[in-house]
Order: C-alpha cells, then structure tokens, then sequence
C-alpha cells in the first residue's frame, strides 16, 4: 500500500531499534526523545496532533502532548528510532480497528493513525499501573515497546494477566480488572487499595493480546534494597 512504511526492527529483542526508509513526502509520527539519528533529508516538526483535546488525552495515557513529525524530502532518507525502556519493539498493522496500549508504550505510526488517550472508567481506577489506556486507531502502520521481551498471545475465551505486564491488545478482547479467584476476602482489598499482588487484566474474546517477560515495579523493588544509604552524621 501508498502509505505503508518500509522498516527493519534491529538488535532484538533487548535493546530494539526502529529503522525506517522513507520516500519523498512520506511522514512519520514518533514520541520526543525517540529519535537517534536521521539523514540530513528530513524535516523534523513539533506541535500538537489532532487537536488540543487528543494531545491531553495522550497525556493522560502517559506519553507527552507533543508529537515529533518527521517527513522525507528525498526517497530513501532513513530515521532511526529507539524507546526508552531496555526491550523489544512491534510492528502492528491497522485496517480500520482499534488498538489499545499500555501507558508508555507507544512509539512511532504513521499517516492514517491516530493515537490519543481513552479512560478505562471505573475497572481501570485500581489497575495498580494507571490503567489509562492509549488507543490507536485507523489505517496504517503502528510500533509500540517493551520492558523486556514480548510475548504474542492468541486469547479465544479467556486469559488472565498482571496488570504490570500488559502491553497491548486489540479491541475485539473484552477487559476488566480483577483479583485471582481464590484470594481471600482481605487479600482481594488489599489488592484494589494498594495494587498488591493477585491483582490481574481478565480478558474475555478473541483476539490479540501483547504481553512483556518484565514488569518495572518488580524490578524497582528488587533493587530497592540495594540502593546506596545515606550515612548518618
């Protein structure tokens, strides 16, 4: 297709690196701080995307107002992209669906897409992990990262998973937070007061769900006890 971007996805799947070949007047759409390196042939523009109200619905979603647009006056000019979390990197091809993110991980779409923010409501307000979810949607190509390696999951029926490892899943999947069944009575409050564990994304459907091999809490609170002390005077 016309707007299809042509792209290599480099140094999976730990440190991936988005590297896109663009033809004359071809554009691309990326988060700031996302680019590398690029020829001297395109145009970098900031601003605003889609209006004022879209750009503070992907605030909400946990990426930044501004888009970075990039577009190629040459064919064959090349941009490079790379998140900021250490991992790995999807291609998603939108035909006139929807496709819903975890907070963070959106990085770069082209023409025919739009990203903006959708509120989960009530189920999303005890996620533990700002279950303000990204949507994408329209006609064209998407990239979205990882903390970790991803995991392409082909949900038909039903599928539990840890809020802090979601990525991405399309909208045929019916969503809605939950505690493993089983917990205790105690347990299950503590979960939606504190995002403790149990606390999971029960997914209901067919469809595709995205999922990481890392979460960034676990990690913090493994570390956490390793961190340099200040010396008492």
């Amino acid at each position: 297709m016309h707007d299809q971007l042509e792209f290599e996805i480099d140094h999976k799947p730990d440190f991936s690196m988005l590297r896109l070949t663009l033809r004359e007047g071809q554009q691309v759409f990326a988060e700031p701080s996302a680019m590398v390196s690029m020829d001297t042939e395109v145009e970098l523009r900031s601003g605003l995307k889609g209006g004022l109200l879209k750009s503070l619905g992907r605030g909400l979603g946990g990426e930044s107002v501004i888009i970075n647009t990039y577009t190629s006056h040459r064919d064959g000019a090349e941009v490079v992209f790379a998140p900021g979390p250490m991992g790995d990197m999807q291609h998603y091809r939108l035909n006139g669906n929807r496709l819903l993110l975890q907070r963070g991980a959106y990085v770069a779409n082209s023409s025919g897409v739009e990203v903006d923010g959708k509120w989960g409501g009530f189920k999303g307000m005890f996620s533990g992990e700002g279950m303000v979810l990204l949507q994408a949607k329209g006609n064209g190509d998407l990239f979205f990262n990882t903390y970790g390696s991803i995991i392409e999951v082909d949900v038909s029926g039903g599928y539990f998973v840890d809020t802090g490892y979601i990525v991405a899943f399309e909208d045929t999947l019916d969503y809605n937070v939950t505690v493993l069944p089983g917990l205790s009575v105690g347990s299950k409050f503590k979960s939606f007061l504190f995002g403790g564990e149990g606390l999971v994304c029960q997914f209901k459907g067919h469809g595709k769900l995205w999922i990481q091999s890392r979460a960034l809490n676990p990690y913090l609170s493994f570390v956490h006890p390793f961190r340099p002390q200040k010396q008492k005077q």
